[in-house]
C-alpha cells in the first residue's frame, strides 16, 4: 500500500510539474528582436518589450515600446485560455483580444476593433523557452493589410 501511495505520488508531482514548466516556457520579460523581425507594411518599432505573467487558466501581458516615430507605446490585457474576448486597454489597434492555448508551445490570439476581427497572432514558443516567434496575420484597424514575423527573445 505504501509503495503504491509512493508511486502515485511521484505520477501526480511529474504532472504538476510538467504543467507549471509549460507555463513557465510562456512567462517572462521578453524583447524584441528588430532584425530578426520582419514588418510587412512597416515600419518597424524602435524598440519593444513585453512581459507575461502566468495567471490560473490564462495569461497576463504588458507591453512597451517605442514606436517608429519615436513615441512611447504601453498596452495591457490577461485573458483565459477560453477563447472569450477580453478588454485591452492601451494598443490603438485592438480594443478586445481572445487567447487559445494550442499545444504547451504555442498560443493564438484574435484580435478586434469596434468589434470586427482584424488580426490574428499565433505565437510558437522555443523548447528552451528563450525565444518566441509571433506571425501575425490581417488587417489593422485603417484596414491596411498585415503579415508581421516578430522575434522576441529572453
Amino acid at each position: 500500500m505504501k509503495r503504491r501511495m509512493f508511486v502515485l505520488g511521484t505520477i501526480l508531482f511529474c504532472f504538476v510539474a510538467s504543467g507549471a514548466f509549460a507555463a513557465d516556457v510562456f512567462s517572462g520579460n521578453w524583447k524584441v528582436n528588430v532584425v530578426k523581425s520582419k514588418y510587412d507594411p512597416g515600419p518597424a518599432p524602435k524598440s519593444a518589450t513585453s512581459k507575461i505573467d502566468a495567471m490560473e487558466g490564462g495569461l497576463k501581458f504588458t507591453n512597451d515600446g517605442v514606436n517608429s516615430e519615436g513615441k512611447p507605446t504601453h498596452s495591457e490585457w490577461s485573458g483565459k485560455f477560453d477563447g472569450k474576448d477580453n478588454p485591452v486597454e492601451g494598443d490603438p489597434n485592438r480594443d478586445t483580444a481572445a487567447l487559445k492555448k494550442i499545444d504547451d508551445y504555442t498560443i493564438e490570439i484574435s484580435n478586434k476593433k469596434a468589434g470586427k476581427p482584424t488580426t490574428t497572432i499565433r505565437t510558437v514558443f522555443s523548447k528552451d523557452g528563450k525565444t518566441r516567434t509571433q506571425t501575425v496575420k490581417g488587417t489593422d484597424a485603417q484596414g491596411v493589410k498585415v503579415n508581421n514575423m516578430v522575434v522576441y527573445e529572453k
